[in-house]
């Protein structure tokens, strides 16, 4: 059982926030405010690991699933609002968000696992109560800031005239091979990127 209102959650709730915020102001095509608004998200996903990592007291259970759902969330919403204003292909949008989704049910389902009796659906999605530890990929970590990169680069690219730059389309290459090697890095080593807090 831990308090779930630490820095850091709060400040990953915070990007949580500012995902349909971005995802209006790009199909908007308001893309000056956008770009700063990602800046900020970006400031929110530094300061809640740093944070994480350097007071004992402000780290959490709930925070190792809190920070890369955040991540998830926002990650979706650019990826397909950047698709609608046709910065980004279809089937790349389509490829990480079949990803995502996938490693969301299977938090859910690890969530349900480890979950002590009675299962009931307040405890379950009671954050006090913690049940597991996630600890992901060296790979996913590394797709995630791929992944960020190119939205950063995308939603400059109309700002700076280079939408049609043979850079970012190698940039789309790069990162559709990051994201299948997460996926299979998850299926993989799935059963060691959790840690059962308690199953009693």
């Amino acid at each position: 059982y831990e308090n779930p209102w630490t820095i850091p959650n709060i400040l990953s709730m915070a990007r949580m926030g500012l995902a349909p915020v971005l995802g209006y102001l790009i199909v908007e095509e308001n893309f000056n405010i956008a770009l700063g608004v990602f800046v900020l998200a970006g400031v929110t996903d530094l300061l809640d690991g740093f944070i994480a990592r350097n007071w004992a007291n402000q780290k959490s259970a709930l925070g190792s699933a809190l920070d890369p759902l955040a991540d998830k969330i926002l990650i979706s919403v650019l990826y397909v609002s950047l698709t609608c204003a046709n910065l980004i292909p279809v089937p790349l949008t389509s490829m990480i968000l079949l990803r995502d989704a996938a490693l969301i049910a299977a938090v859910f389902y690890v969530r349900y696992k480890t979950l002590s009796p009675p299962r009931t659906l307040s405890r379950y999605f009671n954050p006090c109560y913690a049940t597991a530890q996630l600890k992901p990929t060296f790979i996913s970590k590394m797709n995630t800031a791929v992944q960020l990169m190119l939205v950063a680069a995308s939603l400059a690219a109309p700002v700076f005239n280079y939408v049609d730059s043979i850079y970012l389309q190698t940039l789309w290459c790069i990162t559709a091979f990051t994201t299948v090697s997460s996926a299979y890095s998850y299926y993989r080593y799935g059963q060691k990127t959790v840690q059962v807090i308690n199953n009693k």
